[in-house]
């Protein structure tokens, strides 16, 4: 075995501290039973774990982290388990993206607070990935990403069923008479029946492929199922992989590139990835340095194929993405035809190309080759701009209608998600296939953290019609399972005085997604009247976290973000109290 010892690594400032110090770091450290050995001068490795049964998306985690030691152990180093909060989208209100900046405070701070020369990071439900992405940043040590991987396929009375997407499915069935209570309860079991995230390409399979995308998980981890043997391989090898990484000094800086964000958003747009992405590249971005904006989501997408064939966008599951060879084999295509940066370095210490050079597609179902995609160039996430969103909306063509992509209706005006629920199921409520239903106040600071709400349900009369889908406009995020005709992130929200805040009921909303453009066919004159009448929202919180939250936050063309966590702020030693 290489001797790993170095009396200069960052662990060393504690563990190889001479008089009172040492013995106090050592001391404490030994009442679990460590040996005096293994503070020596070898590498001390973090595993910051956000298991949690309030998360069950990572409730799994703690077991993953127990094949990361083996690896740590084999490959000569310390391996230091730790908790981080969890961001579970599942089971928190008013929404997990609330907390996600805090996530990315706490795993900076702990990971510089601590005697750690390199951290493993262990994630699952779609929040928990990119704030640990962006706090690993932020101290910039050698990191690499470890995701909990998808639930294995759901069945239903001898159908496949994803988990978030037939929810929505479950529910227009109900509402239709299509589906009794007792059914639904009983297919509830059979959408989760495993450990693990959603295995649709909602938010949490395609952040995974995200940090695989942009060099931060090894090859292939993506996309095996929690349960698989497999992804205790890969955890273990990833152990193993931190402590080389340790001694090449291999820091997120050195991935992070703005290549390596050009191809995870280019493979985002070819797996039919969630607009999510989005709003946390962004954000991941800005701790790192590299210009990043919502029209890159636009540009860099144009001649993208979407090539997996998955819920919601598709037929298939993360499980079957997995066996049709998970996404080695859609980078090598994309690489083949020219649609990547070969040359990018990766948490392996090779390149992209040299990584994805041993994948292999099985069969044409699920990946689709290059030359016959499951949908054309140019059906990614669409960046619009125009009078009602001056600094961007996204909408995401692979889970829209293709009639509705250019379309002109009178809006139906709604202040709150809440306010639209309240009336959905009204058979007299004033609504047709043409109206566009506009909800306001669920953006970054109005809600506030933006939760996933711009996909309302259908109207129950409209759905009893046979319509299946609607235009809607929404300043709030959607769930990466969900689909329609959504417009999302209008910016800048209504709560800080953006355009959504002036539409009036009747006001004729233009979308024109081949055009790139959202507008309100409304005079200038007229809108400069009604923002004369507008007032601001009070304040709804004057201390706490919240507080701190809407005071500080950015708007979702910056991500989210908190201004002052932009850039980074290193992982210099702490001061000594002792």
């Amino acid at each position: 075995m290489t001797d790993r010892r170095n009396s200069d690594r960052r662990s060393q400032a504690w563990f190889g501290a001479q008089g009172r110090s040492g013995m106090l770091y050592r001391s404490w450290m030994r009442n679990q039973g460590f040996g005096h050995e293994v503070f020596d001068g070898r590498p001390v490795i973090g595993i910051a774990t956000s298991a949690s049964e309030l998360a069950p998306c990572n409730a799994h985690l703690t077991r993953v982290a127990e094949a990361v030691k083996r690896g740590v152990w084999q490959a000569g180093g310390l391996p230091l388990q730790f908790p981080t909060m969890a961001t579970g989208e599942t089971l928190m209100r008013p929404t997990a993206m609330l907390y996600r900046n805090l996530m990315a405070m706490e795993v900076e701070e702990l990971i510089r607070a601590n005697p750690l020369d390199g951290v493993v990071l262990l994630s699952g439900c779609d929040k928990t990935t990119p704030a640990m992405l962006m706090g690993a940043a932020s101290v910039d040590l050698p990191a690499v990403m470890v995701t909990g991987g998808p639930m294995l396929n759901g069945k239903y009375r001898g159908q496949d069923v994803g988990s978030g997407t037939h929810v929505w499915k479950f529910e227009e069935d109900l509402k239709t008479g299509r589906m009794t209570e007792e059914e639904c309860f009983f297919a509830e079991g059979c959408m989760a029946r495993s450990n693990g995230h959603c295995m649709t390409m909602g938010t949490a399979s395609t952040m995974a492929c995200v940090a695989e995308a942009l060099g931060m998980q090894l090859p292939g981890s993506a996309a095996w199922p929690a349960v698989d043997s497999r992804r205790m391989e890969t955890a273990q090898a990833a152990g193993r992989r931190i402590v080389d990484m340790v001694e090449e000094e291999l820091r997120p800086s050195r991935i992070l590139t703005r290549a390596a964000f050009e191809n995870a958003i280019r493979v985002n747009a070819a797996i039919g990835g969630s607009t999510n992405a989005v709003i946390h590249l962004t954000a991941l971005a800005g701790r790192v340095g590299v210009e990043l904006g919502p029209d890159d989501f636009d540009a860099l997408v144009r001649e993208v194929p979407t090539l997996v064939n998955l819920m919601p966008s598709g037929t298939y599951l993360m499980e079957d993405f997995c066996y049709a060879g998970g996404l080695p084999a859609v980078m090598a295509e994309l690489l083949g035809g020219g649609l990547l940066h070969a040359g990018p370095i990766t948490v392996t210490g090779r390149t992209v190309a040299e990584n994805t050079a041993p994948a292999e597609r099985v069969g044409s179902d699920v990946i689709t080759p290059l030359d016959a995609p499951f949908q054309p160039a140019g059906t990614g996430i669409a960046v619009l701009r125009g009078n009602l969103c001056p600094d961007g909306a996204v909408i995401k063509q692979s889970a829209a209608s293709p009639h509705l992509l250019t379309h002109r209706g009178p809006a139906r005006v709604f202040d709150s998600p809440e306010a639209y629920h309240a009336v959905a199921d009204d058979p007299d409520l004033d609504v047709d296939e043409n109206t566009v239903v506009v909800i306001r106040n669920a953006g970054p600071k109005g809600y506030p953290g933006m939760p996933e709400v711009s996909n309302v349900p259908l109207p129950a009369k409209l759905l009893k019609a046979g319509i299946t889908d609607m235009v809607r406009v929404c300043d709030g995020r959607m769930s990466g399972t969900g689909y329609g005709t959504v417009v999302l992130h209008v910016t800048p929200e209504a709560a800080v005085g953006g355009p959504l805040a002036l539409v009036r009921d009747g006001d004729p909303v233009v979308l024109d997604v081949p055009g790139r453009t959202l507008r309100l066919d409304v005079d200038d004159a007229e809108l400069a009247r009604r923002r004369e009448e507008w007032t601001p929202p009070a304040e709804q919180y004057v201390s706490g976290y919240t507080w701190l939250y809407t005071q500080h936050v950015e708007q979702a063309d910056w991500g989210a973000d908190f201004g002052f966590l932009r850039g980074g702020r290193g992982h210099e030693v702490p001061r000594d109290s002792h």
